[in-house]
């Protein structure tokens, strides 16, 4: 059942929420918010994206919003979570970790445009230098990579002893691919997943040794939970640049299933200002398994220009429509 769209749109609340530097190519990070009969909820798909895809990030935050989630694997009250290094130099490497503390695993951005390969090689071996030998890395392209120069990164790579490369190459096919190669690294897909007609390609093509999922794009936390036993594969969960409200749901997320990986949800530290005094930040490496609450202060502050806010209310109203006829 939806929720009626009139009480959804006349309680929408958005916010433009400056980043500490650039990460997917926007400065800031603009989200729709309400507040559903279970607690606050948001939606927040990127601006690029279109209605069809969108509206699961929509599903996602209806059921968020009208829904208990669900119960904690083995009572966990916080999970753990890495460090995000954005394409930054080397010598702003350790600026980004200082937020977060108490981290063991770190996800470092790659394959940047405009950067090299050298770019980031040299931004790996900071972070590894700083973490210390026994720190987890990983390293995300986000399919910014052909077949070509993904085996050449892997190559130069394997002396940091990652834990894994995010969606190297953007086609499952690629993936499949390079997997073949047995460069020494896992392979983990992200967009294979949350972007894809059919994320159970990603298993029948060997594909890949873990899955990034995220609660969001996939629908919501039951629908995420679901596609990971369909899948068979060991999942991390991870965030989509949310404020705390919505990484609330990825904690849930994470929370439900099984953790062999640090979780990427500790993204609160990269942007510059949020909708609670009470971040879900890395504390100890680790964020709390909790609802937020925006304060109403910080809703006032960063309230996004009259004409954003239109725009909002209008892409819900357009995905509601798209719910409604069984999209």
């Amino acid at each position: 059942m939806l929720p009626d769209l009139a009480d959804v749109l006349s309680g929408v609340r958005v916010v433009a929420l400056p980043l500490v530097t650039r990460f997917r190519g926007i400065t800031v990070r603009e989200a729709a918010l309400w507040e559903g009969h279970a607690g606050w909820t948001e939606f927040s798909p990127f601006i690029e994206y279109g209605d069809d895809e969108a509206a699961t990030w929509l599903a996602a935050a209806y059921d968020f919003g009208g829904n208990e989630a669900p119960a904690s694997h083995r009572g966990a009250h916080r999970v753990r979570v890495n460090a995000t290094i954005p394409a930054v130099s080397p010598e702003r490497v350790a600026e980004f970790l200082a937020t977060f503390p108490g981290c063991r695993t770190a996800k470092i951005k790659v394959a940047e445009p405009g950067q090299t390969l050298a770019d980031d090689i040299a931004r790996v071996a900071r972070v590894r230098e700083l973490m210390g030998p026994d720190a987890h890395l990983r390293v995300d392209a986000n399919g910014g990579w052909s077949i070509g120069e993904a085996r050449v990164a892997a190559e130069h790579l394997q002396d940091f002893n990652l834990e894994y490369m995010e969606q190297p190459c953007a086609s499952v096919d690629e993936l499949s691919d390079l997997r073949a190669l047995d460069l020494g690294i896992p392979i983990a897909a992200d967009e294979s997943i949350r972007k894809a007609s059919d994320p159970l390609l990603v298993r029948d093509r060997k594909a890949a040794d873990v899955i990034v999922v995220k609660a969001a794009p996939l629908g919501g936390i039951s629908r995420a939970i679901d596609l990971v036993a369909r899948v068979g594969l060991p999942a991390v969960v991870s965030s989509a640049l949310e404020t705390s409200v919505g990484l609330a749901m990825g904690a849930y997320l994470a929370a439900a299933l099984p953790d062999p990986f640090d979780s990427g949800l500790g993204t609160a530290s990269l942007l510059a200002a949020d909708v609670t005094h009470e971040p879900l930040s890395a504390r100890n490496g680790s964020i709390e398994v909790r609802r937020v609450v925006p304060d109403e202060d910080l809703l006032a502050k960063h309230n996004a220009a009259e004409e954003r806010t239109d725009w909002w209310r209008e892409r819900i109203a357009r995905c509601h429509r798209v719910l409604e006829a069984g999209g």
